[in-house]
């Protein structure tokens, strides 16, 4: 644009005009009024052409097109590239479109190929049973074509013989042909069929077969006419979509029926497992059948459930009925059906290792016994000099045979441990000191064998000692119905003395004796089965099972379930630390690989999998906790106050315990729960093995408990975590100091005993009324002595009317602290005034006295 003033520059063209352009005016409005004229001019775009002679001097090749038509800065060499680049493009993409186009021909070929293979698959299966239902068929036609000429010709024989028979008695023979007219009119008569009759039948089947293959041939079958064009598809003209393989399926088995006859197919009874509670669709599944017609069925029943809700056992029980399968009912307790218990074979048992469980009172010298067999020094490695462990070894004799020996612990805390030796055992070995005789933990040993049933040999030790009396032992096993055979008794005796090998040969002979007559026999050629006797958790090796095997054998690599826990045996190792790859009937090992520690006196059980070691353990975990909540719930709200009404005036002291083995931890916890009263009582906030951890820490500052270590210590993370929180940690190596100091610790908590002693009597003689103290007693003391700080009662013809306390002590006018028998003196009760002549004044003193459990 440009004014009409110019000042030398080019004007504005649009296009048109001319040959050199095309000018025009516009005219320009603005506010207030104002307008300007604009000259618009257009030029024509210059087009360079090439001088006639530029193309044939510059050689331009003619594929490259014409250079004035390239952008800028595009040359020759570059333009030839690009179009080389342009056609290997255009040939690639060809060459892509053709695989392409094979790929896809190459597939419809294929499927065709097996769509032929499968109609040819189909059609042969067909042409099979049409040939296999002709073939009966025609078998089934000559047989009794075969049975209709054999009777014919019986028929026939028959009547040649009434002919025969006839033609000696006839004057005229019947000829040949005749008969044979009488023959088929017999026949006739007797409604057989003549042979050609035959024929028609075969055709009318023939022509029955080729009706059949002409209306298999032909489209009336249900099958897709002509091609499936896109517009079919897209409009659902098949259904919207393909048919499935399992509906294809179904379909050739209802043409196969179809073609064999259209028979009924019979329906299946099942046998369908059931579980307390059973989800909907899971029972469908087991019976097979669909889920939509058992919940049919179920809402006839009045329950409007759906296929994710689960029912009980009655109504899934009423259900499968309704179906017409089996009930067959199961409990959550199969699971340890796999763990099956048999009665071994006479001809598999092979003599096995007696179990000898050695048990005494404490301090009778069990362990130095053993010892002294063992040639070991058990002995020395116990805290106190005394056992609190059960220990399991084998030992060998001189003549070669093997025992396995159980050590129980004598300590009365111990009573558990020797219930379970004695459980496990063949013969007890019942140890009396010579010097010290019977005692309530022999007494104990004795109870424990007998429940057992199991035979017991007594054996006298320290009878090298000069105060010891073998025969006041024998004298008082009478007393516990234990007869020896010193005194015409059937229980074999033995004096010994660990101290000095006396009497040892002795010992193993009546053991091996004793066992002989046992005859103890097992099969090691099954499935292993033990005891646990003792279970620790190491730190090294974590948790650590010792265990007697009972039957079979216990090999490395055997998965087994014990008690809660499960596991996979790792290492087994015997008494004297040495790894065995298995272990036999009776002999005692050290299990590796639990998931966890179990409880001592668990069964061990060697199963198939882990898969059921895991559900066995599960299952007994969940009813253990189970069994637990129960106990520990009341039942109603009745109960519930009244235990919180029984224990509003008892006192608790919670306490934790750690120790090294289960054992241990078990005849802790039983002695304390010995410990209290109705006042007081020590409550075991919590019981395990292995050492002390933070977890523990916690929990007994949010109890307020003390935490006791029983061979075990705290560790770093867990003493940091006690000073900081103010936690007691108390350790003991002989459970004797730790049942005392908790004894101590609960007599803490009881009330101090408070006693009365009566210290004088006092008769009142007068009463007076003194202004600012009221009624004061004139009273002559009788009896003892009347104190000021001591307490008082008022008796009126020897009943209490009155208690409390002394507000004035006078003898004349003045204060005083006591008055002794045979003086007067005067006295104002405290907050009381009504005092008579006569009454009695019955003056005590209390005493608290501390009391102990």
């Amino acid at each position: 644009m440009s004014d009409n003033n110019n000042d030398g520059k080019k004007t504005l063209g649009v296009r048109g005009g001319g040959a050199g352009g095309r000018s025009g005016n516009v005219k320009q409005s603005f506010s207030h009024g104002r307008t300007k004229n604009v000259v618009v001019e257009t030029k024509r775009k210059r087009v360079v052409t090439p001088k006639p002679g530029a193309g044939k001097s510059g050689g331009a090749n003619p594929k490259l097109g014409d250079p004035s038509k390239r952008p800028a800065g595009i040359s020759d060499a570059e333009m030839e590239r690009r179009l080389k680049a342009l056609q290997a493009a255009k040939a690639r993409e060809a060459e892509d479109q053709k695989a392409r186009e094979d790929e896809e021909k190459r597939r419809a070929e294929e499927r065709e190929r097996r769509r032929a293979e499968i109609e040819a698959k189909e059609r042969e299966e067909r042409e099979r049973e049409e040939a296999a239902k002709r073939k009966a068929e025609e078998e089934e036609r000559e047989r009794k074509e075969a049975e209709e000429a054999k009777k014919a010709a019986e028929k026939a024989a028959a009547d040649a013989k009434k002919a025969a028979a006839a033609k000696r008695n006839e004057p005229a023979p019947a000829t040949p042909a005749d008969a044979q007219a009488a023959g088929q009119n017999a026949d006739n008569r007797r409604g057989g069929a003549p042979k050609p009759a035959a024929t028609p039948s075969r055709k009318k089947e023939g022509g029955r077969e080729d009706d059949n293959r002409r209306n298999k041939g032909g489209r009336n079958d249900g099958r897709r006419s002509g091609k499936l064009t896109l517009n079919q598809a897209l409009s659902g003209g098949e259904g919207g979509r393909q048919k499935s393989l399992a509906s294809m399926k179904r379909k050739q088995e209802r043409m196969r029926q179809k073609a064999m006859g259209n028979q009924e197919r019979e329906k299946i009874v099942r046998d369908v497992q059931l579980p307390e509670a059973i989800v909907v669709s899971e029972l469908a599944n087991r019976m097979a059948e669909r889920v939509a017609d058992v919940v049919k069925e179920l809402m006839k029943m009045g329950m409007m459930v759906t296929q994710n809700q689960t029912i009980d056992a009655d109504t899934a029980e009423l259900i499968i009925e309704e179906f017409g399968h089996k009930v067959v009912r199961v409990s959550d307790a199969d699971v340890e059906d796999v763990i099956t218990s048999f009665e071994d074979k006479v001809e598999d048992l092979q003599s096995r290792p007696p179990v000898i469980t050695i048990m005494g009172h404490v301090d009778h010298g069990k362990t130095s016994l053993l010892d002294a067999i063992r040639n070991a020094n058990v002995t020395s490695g116990e805290a106190g000099g005394i056992t609190q462990h059960i220990g399991a070894y084998q030992v060998t004799t001189d003549n070669g045979a093997v025992l396995s020996f159980l050590d129980t612990p004598g300590h009365a805390a111990f009573t558990s441990m020797r219930s379970r030796g004695a459980q496990v055992t063949d013969i007890v070995v019942l140890v009396v000191a010579a010097d010290d005789s019977v005692m309530p933990q022999t007494i104990e040993a004795i109870n424990h064998a007998k429940a057992a049933g199991v035979p017991m040999i007594v054996a006298i030790n320290k009878c090298d000692k000069p105060e010891a009396d073998a025969m006041k032992v024998r004298t008082e096993l009478l007393q516990h119905e234990v007869v020896v055979e010193a005194m015409s008794g059937e229980v074999q005796d033995v004096e010994v003395s660990a101290k000095t090998g006396l009497g040892l040969d002795q010992l193993l002979d009546a053991i091996a004796l004793q066992a002989e007559i046992l005859e103890l026999k097992a099969n090691p050629d099954r499935a292993a089965e033990g005891a646990v006797i003792e279970a620790k958790l190491d730190v090294g090796r974590g948790p650590v099972a010792t265990v007697l095997v009972q039957k079979g054998t216990l090999k490395r690599g055997d998965i087994f379930v014990v008690g809660e826990q499960w596991g996979k045996v790792r290492a087994l190792i015997n008494d004297k630390g040495d790894r065995v790859d298995e272990a036999g009937p009776s002999v005692p090992v050290e299990v590796l690989g639990l998931n966890g520690t179990p409880e001592a006196g668990d069964v061990l059980n060697v199963v198939e999998t882990e898969a059921q070691a895991r559900e066995i353990a599960e299952y007994r975990e969940n009813a253990a906790k189970e069994k637990r909540a129960a106990a520990g719930a009341a039942t109603t709200l009745e109960q519930l106050m009244a235990k919180a009404k029984a224990d509003e005036n008892v006192s608790e002291l919670p306490i934790l315990v750690k120790a090294d083995v289960q054992g241990s931890a078990e005849a802790i916890v039983q002695a304390m729960e010995k410990i209290g009263n109705d006042e007081v009582r020590v409550r075991v906030l919590h019981s395990g093995v292995g050492a002390i951890t933070e977890t523990d820490i916690g929990l007994a500052e949010a109890s307020g408990a003390p935490v006791f270590g029983f061979n075990v210590r705290a560790n770093a993370s867990a003493r940091n975590s006690a000073n900081q929180k103010g936690v007691e940690i108390r350790y003991y190596s002989v459970i004797y100091d730790l049942v005392d100091d908790v004894k101590a610790a609960a007599s803490g908590l009881l009330s101090a005993e408070i006693r009365e002693n009566f210290i004088g009597y006092a008769e009142i003689k007068e009463v007076f009324k003194v202004t600012g103290v009221g009624k004061v007693a004139g009273c002559l003391v009788t009896e003892g002595v009347a104190r000021r700080s001591a307490g008082v009662r008022l008796l009126r013809d020897n009943v209490v009317i009155h208690e409390g306390t002394l507000k004035t002590l006078k003898r004349f006018k003045d204060e005083v602290k006591e008055v002794l028998s045979g003086q007067e003196c005067g006295m104002a009760f405290e907050n009381y005034d009504d005092i008579r002549p006569q009454d009695v004044i019955e003056i005590f003193e209390r005493e608290e006295v501390e009391r102990t459990l």
